[in-house]
């Protein structure tokens, strides 16, 4: 082969190499604007996470499956009958967001509260682990200060079906690769 073209042959390598260094910089920085962002909302939201999907429809008519709550955590607000809280307990995978019904408060410090959900007939003490009665402050992660109706459709339908989490996955990694700069 001539060394010409060795020379094109070069030059195209190094034109793909830079257009691959260029997408995966790229893709880490899009993954860490958004851990970023995320780990703000925690902080400012005093949460370990301050976004959920209600994921069952036991909160209708205040909350519907899918919605997405914005959650914030003031540690200083008391619990009271009426609210709203996000729990997550041992015998659960996921948090779930239901009105509290009994406050028993000892003292600020010591509150127990009971739950339910607003369409369920019975109270949540089906959900909480074996012998516990009531919830603690601290089984509280956060509280509901806004909502998105139905976003959280998205995240519902890819657990459903995860072979749509998948097809969505390679569609994105596809466009990725075949996308090319002009």
């Amino acid at each position: 082969m001539p060394s010409t073209d060795w020379r094109i042959f070069d030059e195209i390598h190094q034109m793909n190499f830079r257009q691959i260094t260029y997408q995966c910089l790229n893709f880490a920085m899009i993954a860490s604007s958004a851990l970023m962002l995320w780990k703000g909302l925690m902080f400012f939201a005093n949460t370990e996470s301050p976004i959920v999907v209600v994921l069952t429809g036991s909160m209708e008519p205040a909350f519907y499956r899918g919605d997405l709550l914005f959650l914030t955590n003031d540690q200083l607000d008391p619990v009271r009958a009426g609210d709203m809280p996000v729990c997550r307990i041992s015998t659960l995978n996921v948090p779930f967001v239901h009105r509290v019904i009994k406050v028993h408060e000892k003292s600020s410090h010591d509150t127990k509260f009971l739950t339910k959900g607003d369409n369920n007939r019975i109270d949540d003490r089906g959900l909480y682990a074996s012998g516990q009665l009531w919830l603690n402050r601290s089984d509280v992660i956060g509280r509901a200060k806004g909502l998105i109706p139905w976003i959280g459709m998205v995240t519902i339908l890819m657990n459903d079906y995860p072979a749509l989490k998948y097809a969505v996955l390679g569609v994105l990694a596809l466009f990725v690769i075949l996308h090319r700069e002009q």
